[in-house]
């Protein structure tokens, strides 16, 4: 369950779903059984002073539960090293941690994930570091936002809540270009989708309590990257900090990834459905959507992502009190934060997700409304909306 056997896992099987069933675990040869156990101790026993069985000592450092975990995010991300978290932020956390020093700099969307941007903005910039923000669809404004003292070019794609899409390759080019690194947040697309690592990114960061879970049961976030000393930074921080998450937790971000593959499948059809009925209808100003023809980045998407996923944003005529009653009026669609479960969900991140960016160069639209499209029947989903916006 190391680093390396999830990267041998990679190579051994071509097949994303086989990777997702079986990376990282063998079915147990004492007792056989097909999913790994959950290793409920805080401790483990020591063959002599210093003599580790299996690699374990304490669970904060390391628990087999977590490591196997580990090993199938890498694997999925084709990287070398997998780190499990707490959540995303913390993973979040300890990667900027990892990378950054008073008086460095870094590149972040100027339509980034409000909790990205509101640790950014409100504690590491008490520690001297500063930001820039930048489009992450217009490759000369990232070349651009990049400075002398910057180590991280960070982006989302597509982004959250505006379903901006970068080339991630492109972007990888500007930032080694520069001397620094790519940061890729895979959460809205998931590594069925889209594959960062693969197209010259340094590292990609995941909330894995959204797809990768996709039960909205657990909270998580992941690290994974091919570069030894960033991961031992990263590694000394995950131990010396101790944001990890439970066995319990790796369990069942572990049996969500089994079904990812075809989650992602099924969450890509509904939306598809979900955004034609929506492009027609009278009281939508704009639908925001990577697979529409009309998103101005649909050739890069389609370049780089397998299908286009399940997250869909449009813009309200009316303004926020349409944008508002909109949420409100759904019922098979739930108003509540978060996204990727198998349920699908609605928010308005003016006043949600988002409240953090208000007054700032990443405020968002108040006629803004997101949608996390679930894998139930589709025409619930449709016959809801249209209920909805009647």
């Amino acid at each position: 369950m190391s680093e390396h056997r999830s990267a041998a896992d990679s190579a051994r099987w071509q097949g994303f779903s086989t990777r997702a069933i079986h990376a990282g675990y063998e079915p147990d040869p004492s007792t056989g059984a097909v999913n790994v156990p959950i290793y409920a101790s805080s401790t483990f026993a020591q063959d002599g002073v210093g003599g580790l069985r299996g690699g374990f000592e304490y669970a904060r450092t390391g628990n087999p539960t977590r490591s196997a975990l580990e090993a199938n995010l890498a694997a999925l991300e084709q990287g070398t090293y997998g780190r499990a978290f707490a959540s995303g932020m913390a993973a979040t956390d300890a990667l900027l941690r990892a990378t950054l020093r008073p008086g460095d700099h870094l590149v972040i969307p100027n339509d980034a994930y409000g909790g990205t941007f509101r640790l950014i903005d409100k504690v590491f910039s008490q520690w001297g570091i500063t930001y820039s923000v930048a489009p992450v669809s217009d490759v000369d404004a990232v070349r651009a936002a990049i400075t002398p003292a910057t180590k991280l070019v960070w982006i989302e794609t597509p982004t959250n809540p505006l379903l901006n899409v970068g080339d991630i390759a492109a972007l990888a080019g500007v930032a080694h270009e520069a001397g620094t690194k790519l940061v890729v947040d895979n959460t809205f697309a998931s590594p069925y989708l889209q594959v960062p690592l693969t197209l010259g990114a340094d590292v990609v960061l995941h909330s894995t309590t959204k797809y990768l879970g996709g039960h909205s049961d657990v909270v998580g976030g992941a690290l994974v990257t091919d570069d030894e000393e960033l991961d031992s930074a990263v590694a000394f921080l995950q131990n010396g900090a101790g944001a990890v998450p439970g066995a319990f937790d790796a369990f069942l971000t572990l049996r969500g990834i089994k079904t990812l593959g075809v989650r992602m499948d099924r969450h890509s059809d509904n939306a598809e459905r979900v955004v034609e009925f929506l492009e027609a209808h009278p009281k939508i100003d704009a639908v925001l959507y990577p697979g529409l023809s009309s998103h101005p980045s649909h050739a890069v998407a389609e370049k780089q992502m397998k299908r286009f996923g399940g997250m869909v944003s449009v813009l309200v005529k009316g303004g926020l009190d349409a944008a508002q009653d909109f949420c409100a009026r759904t019922e098979v669609f739930t108003l509540a934060e978060s996204l990727g479960g198998i349920e699908s969900l609605i928010e308005h991140p003016g006043a949600m997700t988002h409240a953090s960016t208000a007054g700032s160069l990443l405020e968002v639209p108040d006629n803004l409304v997101r949608l996390s499209v679930g894998i139930e029947d589709v025409a619930d989903l449709v016959g809801d909306l249209e209920n909805a916006l009647r």
